[in-house]
């Protein structure tokens, strides 16, 4: 059944259409993108898809019932609470099922077993079910790791995080509840790689309808099941992935273009008949004829919003040196904190180096140290000859605030106002926008001021600093060509794994604290770390494997010289009481002289070994099935399971040889 159905529907702003024809209907593990360009209304839709904003025309219906969250990175209003209680606050729902649950619970002890109350607690633990069981509360937590927070976060104040890190808390409430409709503005904002795959992962296996504006084209295939486009009033839908999208755009573009081509060489062949013939009148009939049919046909433009588009490259850049710069044991730190110890790290003319690493491991400190903007606490950097270097920061802090788009370029890059403004016109600030004050700039016009000045600067070597921040996808796309095309030196930092793949010819990952350098672009990195983690899974599954067979080995040589000692060997052993349904020889008491009262316990012990030996064999042969791992929340439900059995077989043995000794 649909989540959600819309027809037709429309939206004004100011007495103006802002989008008209919205259709679509979305049905569980459905995810619709939204495609256009800012401030085509993809916000404005789904806040009407959330009720949040009235509909002009049209008619929007949700399924009975259904759950709708939105997320749409406005911070919290509440600053008083933890981030836990927060998150939970999304899930009020769930606690109110618990509540009913213990309700009924506490009836059911008075001796209330009447068939409504039973059919009650049916029904309140079918819903609980539903949001994930009685383990729902260690799913959010993992959550919340999965988003990047720690233990330590948990029980702060809201008060005391970051905006980038409230919006993600905001994220995790949204996740939290456990919607059946979906609506999220932005989510990939904030994150660092691995908690973009996390996000990926999670959003792929949810069991509910989604609907993402992201301007992340990795992300968009990767969740994506269909595209809603919306074009300078337009609306389009189309059934597939982002990029069978982008195919079919492409296509229709060049359709349309041939098209236009096409009628405009009908109109000048008709229009230059009726110009030749016109005053003649031998011709005065068929040229009038022409002449009405050019009244009637319907020419085909595009609208003036479909040809707004950032188009730009870098200029030819002047030889450099082979080595650009190069890093030697060197040290990066911030105040109370070393970040990098003996960093090796060197950049060769013409090459397009990507910096890779999760969110604090310093990578912007270390670019800002290579770019002079920062000391060098220990170590050597060595620079190479005749660098021109650009850098840009995520937060373009060069531009200041104070004077105009065209002042600031003009500060900047010395150009005259002419050259100045023409410069600014292919970064799409044309006409009265090069007149926009600094401070009333969105976050996406101040990176494009920022590119504008770096292009004309003539560097030869680029350091950047998360360039796509606040740029649409069609901007990045026209910064991925413009630095594919770059002939000088670059070292990239970005989120942007599509830009990554696309420019980078060798990746540098901050790892545990160290540099490590492969290779290729983003692809080849993620398969070489991939299997390196496979590898090592293997290898731990490897030893445990062998370490069970050295336990049983010694469980069946029994009392030969080790006595109660080798039961020590045995903790944790998974599944041999499977096998041979007798407490292990091992575990048989060491001192014959014990009382009573210790021999008695020890035969309990040895009873309540084998139970949950028997038990962890069980539950790891259940384990054994793919679709107990086939989620993020099944996962973390699946290892906290086989945490507890093993906890429980260790404090049992650690219990019986305190009794045998």
């Amino acid at each position: 059944m649909a989540v959600v159905i819309a027809s037709d529907i429309g939206k004004d702003v100011a007495g103006s259409p802002l989008m008209r024809g919205v259709s679509f209907k979305l049905e569980r593990r459905d995810r619709m993108t939204l495609s256009g360009r800012n401030g085509a209304g993809k916000t404005t839709l789904l806040r009407m898809i959330a009720g949040q904003t009235p509909i002009d025309v049209g008619e929007l219906v949700h399924q009975k019932g259904a759950k709708i969250a939105l997320h749409d990175q406005r911070p919290p209003r509440e600053q008083n609470l933890t981030l836990r209680d927060y998150v939970l606050s999304g899930a009020r729902e769930i606690v109110e099922v618990e509540q009913e649950l213990a309700r009924l619970e506490q009836k059911m002890a008075d001796g209330d077993y009447e068939e409504p109350t039973l059919n009650a607690y049916a029904r309140a633990q079918a819903r609980l079910e539903h949001f994930g069981g009685y383990r729902w509360r260690d799913n959010q937590q993992a959550m919340l790791h999965g988003l990047g927070f720690k233990d330590d976060d948990l029980d702060r104040e809201l008060s005391t995080f970051s905006g980038g890190q409230l919006t993600r808390g905001s994220l995790a409430r949204v996740l939290a509840a456990g919607p059946d409709l979906l609506l999220l503005d932005e989510p990939t904002n904030h994150l660092d790689i691995a908690s973009l795959e996390w996000l990926e992962q999670y959003l792929v296996t949810m069991d509910a309808a989604v609907v993402l504006v992201a301007h992340d084209r990795w992300f968009l295939e990767a969740v994506g099941t269909s595209v809603l486009e919306l074009e300078a009033g337009r609306s389009r839908f189309f059934a597939g992935p982002w990029h069978k999208w982008r195919q079919e755009q492409a296509a229709r573009e060049l359709a349309l273009g041939r098209a236009i081509d096409k009628q405009q060489a009908e109109i000048a062949r008709l229009e230059k008949f009726v110009e030749r013939f016109r005053a003649k009148a031998t011709k005065a009939r068929q040229a009038q004829s022409r002449v009405k049919r050019l009244d009637r046909i319907e020419r085909i433009e595009r609208d003036p919003r479909d040809n707004d588009g950032l188009s730009f490259q870098f200029q030819r850049s002047e030889r450099t040196g082979r080595v650009i710069f190069e890093l030697e044991d060197g040290r990066i730190e911030v105040p109370g904190k070393v970040l990098l110890e003996h960093a090796e790290l060197w950049l060769e003319r013409g090459e397009h180096v990507a910096l890779v690493g999760p969110n604090g491991t310093g990578k912007t400190t270390l670019i800002d140290t290579l770019a002079g903007q920062r000391p060098l606490p220990a170590g050597k950097l060595r620079t190479g000859h005749n660098i021109q270097l650009g850098y840009l920061s995520q937060h373009a802090e060069n531009l200041g605030e104070t004077g105009s788009v065209l002042d600031a370029c003009s500060r900047a890059t010395r150009l005259t106002p002419n050259k100045a403004r023409a410069l600014l016109g292919r970064f799409l600030f044309s006409g009265e926008d090069a007149q926009k004050p600094l401070n009333g700039l969105s976050g996406g016009e101040r990176q494009r001021l920022s590119l504008a000045i770096l292009v004309s600067s003539g560097a030869n070597v680029l350091i950047l600093d998360e360039p796509t921040n606040h740029l649409d996808v069609e901007s990045r796309e026209a910064l991925e060509d413009a630095l594919e095309a770059f002939d000088g030196s670059l070292l990239l930092v970005s989120h942007d794994r599509a830009l990554l793949d696309a420019v980078g010819s060798r990746t540098v990952a901050i790892e545990d604290g160290r540099l490590n350098t492969y290779e290729g672009g983003w692809a080849d990195y993620v398969r070489i770390r991939d299997e390196r983690r496979a590898a090592e899974a293997a290898a731990v599954r490897s030893g445990r494997q062998a370490a069970k067979s050295a336990k049983g080995a010694a469980s069946d040589g029994g009392g030969n010289g080790r006595g109660g000692g080798a039961g020590a060997g045995n903790r944790g052993n998974g599944a041999k009481a499977a096998a041979g349904k007798q407490p292990p020889k091992a575990i048989q008491p060491a001192q014959p002289a014990r009382s009573k009262n210790a021999q008695k316990e020890a035969k309990r012990l040895e009873r309540e070994i084998e139970a949950a030996e028997t038990a962890l064999a069980a539950l790891e042969e259940e384990l054994a099935d793919p679709s107990a791992w086939a989620d993020p929340s099944r996962t973390a439900a699946s290892t906290e399971r086989h945490a507890a059995a093993r906890r429980a077989v260790e404090e049992l043995y650690a219990r019986y040889e305190a009794v045998a000794s």
